[in-house]
């Protein structure tokens, strides 16, 4: 048996549904709004009403071409212009002195006695003191003459050599800014790494074994025929193991490289 799809209303995907209480605000309110399945979540302003304008407004102007050609109207200032006079704040350091100097103390009395009484700071002066400098009687304006060039110096490229050198000394201090900031960077051994890395030097032990083979137990065969022979053998074999290839320096003899 088939269903009737129940129509779905615009208070559907909000948060009280088709049954509760809907105000029309509910359907641009992000809050009580809720996603669609299938379908991207929709979000925009909504433009303004017909009575909008869009645009700048036009700056007002209080004179225009007519009023111009009827002449200028006159302002109320002239100049120059008359600035509201500020009036200076109140000087409390000279109120606080008069009324201790009356023989007020307490905190009451000193409020009372401002409300009472009003001291003002004494407005700061603009006026520039201009001194009159004395010129000696020898002193002459303007700018000295430059020196003529020499034409030695010319023939002797001493400006060439001299911009050389400048240009060397400039890179030779560049260089050792550049080494001073790597050995910055370098780390050095202190004496806790020092100690840290040393290893007391410790005597290999020989490796134990049963007293049966280490006293009794002899090899069948001895190619040595004194311990001497046997020393100078293995002294031998490190030496000759330089010019050897091979991790243990067993293997063919390798040619000189440079």
């Amino acid at each position: 048996m088939a269903t009737a799809s129940v129509p779905l209303g615009p208070f559907t995907y909000t948060a009280p549904g088709d049954l509760g209480l809907q105000r029309d605000t509910m359907l641009i309110n992000e809050l009580l709004l809720r996603d669609k399945c299938g379908q991207p979540k929709t979000r925009g302003f909504y433009l303004p009403g017909k009575a909008f304008t869009y645009g700048r407004p036009n700056d007002k102007r209080d004179y225009t071409a007519a009023d111009a050609l009827r002449g200028w109207g006159g302002g109320s200032s002239s100049l120059p212009f008359d600035r509201p006079k500020k009036q200076p704040e109140r000087d409390f350091m000279a109120l606080n002195r008069s009324a201790v100097s009356a023989g007020l103390v307490t905190s009451k009395e000193s409020f009372d006695y401002r409300a009472t009484h009003d001291i003002r700071k004494k407005p700061p002066t603009t006026e520039q003191k201009t001194g009159t400098r004395r010129l000696p009687p020898s002193m002459v304006f303007g700018l000295p003459t430059r020196p003529c060039t020499p034409i030695y110096d010319l023939l002797e490229h001493k400006f060439q050599d001299k911009w050389i050198s400048q240009r060397r000394n400039q890179e030779l201090a560049k260089r050792r800014e550049e080494k001073q900031k790597k050995n910055q960077l370098l780390l050095y051994d202190t004496r806790a790494t020092l100690l840290r890395t040393f290893q007391n030097p410790v005597d290999n032990k020989p490796l134990w074994q049963l007293p049966r083979f280490t006293k009794s137990a002899k090899p069948h065969l001895q190619t040595f025929r004194t311990n001497q022979a046997k020393d100078d053998a293995f002294r031998n074999f490190d030496l000759d193991r330089i010019g050897r290839k091979g991790v243990l320096g067993q293997g063919v003899y390798e040619a000189a490289q440079n």
